[in-house]
């Protein structure tokens, strides 16, 4: 786990932290942890294959719309590199 420390942070801040770990019977550091957490990695953000399939699905593609892929897929396998 990679370390973090935070230099110059305001006597107040640091106060409010204290207080609002207290409230969520956190310790300070914890609390520092998700509050970066939900900052940086909200709930509400946007993941990409929920929203290709909620796009899919609004649409109104079925399996056979993907069908047509199997077709005209090149079905040759890769050649592995080689160094030499």
């Amino acid at each position: 786990m990679a370390m973090l420390t935070v230099r110059n942070l305001p006597d107040d801040v640091h106060r409010a932290l204290r207080v609002r770990a207290a409230q969520n019977g956190h310790s300070t550091e914890a609390e520092v942890r998700s509050i970066l957490a939900m900052a940086v990695k909200p709930e509400t953000r946007v993941r990409v294959g929920d929203a290709l399939a909620d796009l899919g699905r609004k649409i109104g593609l079925t399996n056979k719309d993907f069908e047509v892929f199997d077709q005209v897929c090149d079905k040759t396998p890769a050649e592995p590199l080689r160094f030499e």
